[in-house]
């Protein structure tokens, strides 16, 4: 078993920076892939960052590179993602999920939400003037 629960979202202003977090229990969080997806309505989760376990590699979708870090935590059992310069587009509800069969170097594999399980509740991210 295992879970994970999101916080840090709210209202930003474009431009702005919001930092999410997400708390994992009941697994072992260090051996584990974790990612941040994001959805709107009607829409499909999307993938947003996916940090490896060791050597804790990054990746993102291309329309938050330069703008989002995502960072991990293995003694807090925390991962995080830093959002900057946030921009309307950006506003979703954003969870995070764990993977564990993904290899660190298989891109394809962190950013397909079916690789995923542990999923949280999700925190709801607005941008707006």
């Amino acid at each position: 078993q295992g879970q994970t629960v999101e916080s840090g979202g709210g209202l930003a202003q474009p431009g702005g920076t919001l930092t999410l977090s997400c708390a994992a229990s009941g697994f072992p969080f260090s051996n584990y892939n974790m990612g941040w997806f994001r959805q709107t309505p009607g829409n499909e989760r999307e993938f947003v960052a996916a940090i490896t376990r060791s050597p804790l590699k990054t990746y993102y979708i291309e329309s938050v590179k330069g703008r989002f870090t995502i960072s991990r935590d293995n003694a807090q059992n925390t991962v995080y993602l830093q959002m900057n310069s946030l921009k309307p587009e950006d506003t979703a509800l954003y969870f995070c999920a764990r993977n564990y069969y993904c290899g660190v170097d298989n891109i394809e594999c962190h950013k397909n939400r079916l690789e995923y399980d542990a999923w949280g509740q999700g925190t709801q991210v607005t941008v707006s003037s």
